[in-house]
């Protein structure tokens, strides 16, 4: 579902697909490799960019098409979602912070473990 979605907000990536077809086969593994590293453990990270994109779209516009491929997208990323708690940014943050933003952080980013401040209110220019 999350693809399809995509690929209806995205139609570049038919392209994409057509330049991998391309690929020799030791290519394709590379790629898939490349790609396995680069997504480990982002799903809670990528859930909670998405909860905070749909508080944008939810204050700016009553477009219900745009919150239907969020809403998608949270869906299937929930399925995924890691009971390891990580950060928004940086892994070397300080156990003084880590200890604050457990106490302080909003609670969708409790909900996705992650150890961060930021709100939908703190994007002003999101969505203009």
């Amino acid at each position: 579902m999350l693809i399809r979605a995509t690929v209806r907000v995205w139609p570049n990536l038919q392209t994409i697909k057509e330049e991998i077809e391309h690929l020799s086969a030791a290519e394709r593994r590379e790629l898939a490799d490349w790609f396995a590293e680069l997504l480990r453990n982002v799903q809670n990270r990528l859930g909670y960019i998405v909860h905070l994109a749909k508080e944008v779209v939810r204050s700016r516009t009553k477009d219900s098409r745009e919150m239907q491929i969020l809403s998608e997208w949270e869906r299937d990323l929930e399925d995924a979602r890691l009971a390891r708690e990580d950060t928004l940014c940086r892994d070397s943050m300080p156990q003084r912070e880590r200890f604050w933003l457990r106490a302080h952080r909003p609670p969708a980013a409790e909900h996705w473990n992650l150890l961060t401040s930021l709100t939908a209110e703190q994007l002003p220019y999101a969505g203009k």
